[in-house]
């Protein structure tokens, strides 16, 4: 197991415009490792700058005890998983799997027992002599996953491996790279845009957004305690339900509608500037007919089995979404009453979208947060 240093990473391609911005991050040994934002945010960069396939522009790297800025790639002891797989279609699947084991001086004899010990950890056995276009989506990923634990290095980097495959296998395919992960005890450093995947991958992650660290921590201290707007509204399945905010009197006004029994230094703390409010779906519960801290005409019910998702109007074009357990048979335009506890209420300044606290503007973070 190897511990990987990222200080002051950057990345310009014309000098100029970062496209990495001093990332600052230090991934244990044996830690599963996630890198996280949307499309363009610099998380493949920075994978492929671990790996020795793009320079580094500023800042140093270090794998292990080793700078690692101008290392040559074979040198970094580490292995990888593309996105596309990167098969050879005139291999069979166990010549696939040795392919990097040809060059590393180890004697035919260990090649086929490391590539039976990695199929049979992988549900490859049976499969071994077939081509890649005689696999599944499934099977491939699983022939690539193979081919990077035969090298036996300390440190596997995966770039979004699992886009390619459907919901369902992408379900199966997670856990079980977890459970590999734990199995061999590698620091593996995974690249995705799906924050499903980060969320139940991770012992942490990092979110990204245009080159630069929104946030670093555990999944569910970042769920719950995000550092800005971007990240509330990134991380979550409905995302955070976020609307414009301003408190007049004893009274919170939420897009159009307004809220009473609000603490007095939350109302002072926010005073007649406008803030950002934010809530999360599942904070949002049914209240008792004339309770309701909020009421709102549905305008869509989704109803998945185990739980239901209301969307209703919070102000002209915006909408919130509440999601209720069970099945709850709504139509569009009937009337809900919603309350939710106080301290689930989240506020971000509007201009930065950081999270503020209770009579300050600084956001909630614990020592391992990182945001803007």
């Amino acid at each position: 197991m190897k511990s990987v240093e990222l200080s002051s990473l950057s990345k310009s391609y014309d000098g100029k415009n970062m496209v990495i911005d001093s990332i600052n991050a230090s991934i244990q040994p044996g830690e599963f490792f996630v890198l996280v934002g949307p499309s363009g945010c610099g998380k493949s960069t920075i994978l492929r700058m671990i790996a020795g396939l793009e320079e580094v522009s500023g800042g140093e790297l270090r794998i292990g005890d080793r700078a690692a800025n101008n290392l040559h790639p074979s040198k970094r002891d580490l292995s990888m998983v593309f996105q596309n797989y990167a098969l050879y279609p005139h291999l069979s699947v166990a010549e696939n799997i040795m392919f990097g084991l040809y060059t590393k001086k180890i004697s035919k004899q260990e090649q086929k027992e490391r590539c039976s010990e990695a199929c049979e950890m992988l549900g490859l056995s049976s499969l071994m002599d077939r081509k890649p276009r005689e696999l599944s989506g499934g099977q491939r990923q699983r022939v690539a996953l193979a081919r990077a634990i035969v090298t036996h290095a300390p440190i596997c980097l995966m770039d979004e491996p699992l886009s390619n495959l459907d919901a369902k296998l992408r379900a199966k395919m997670r856990s079980e790279i977890r459970q590999i992960q734990r199995k061999l005890g590698i620091t593996m450093i995974y690249v995705t845009h799906d924050q499903t995947e980060a969320m139940t991958m991770a012992d942490r992650m990092m979110i990204l957004n245009g080159g630069k660290i929104q946030q670093l921590g555990k999944p569910l201290d970042i769920y719950n305690q995000p550092a800005n707007s971007f990240v509330a509204s990134f991380i979550g399945a409905p995302p955070m339900n976020l609307a414009e905010a301003k408190a007049e009197g004893n009274l919170l006004h939420i897009g159009d509608k307004h809220l009473s029994d609000v603490p007095q230094e939350v109302l002072l703390s926010i005073g007649a500037e406008s803030v950002e409010a934010g809530i999360r779906p599942e904070h949002l519960i049914q209240a008792p007919a004339g309770e309701g801290k909020l009421t709102g005409l549905v305008a869509n019910a989704e109803i998945l089995g185990t739980e239901t998702l209301l969307s209703f109007d919070i102000s002209e074009g915006k909408q919130w979404i509440a999601r209720w357990p069970g099945q709850w048979d709504l139509e569009p335009g009937d009337s809900i009453e919603l309350t939710f506890n106080q301290e689930d209420l989240l506020f971000f300044d509007p201009q930065n979208g950081t999270r503020l606290s209770t009579g300050h503007r600084s956001p909630f973070a614990s020592s391992e947060e990182q945001p803007i």
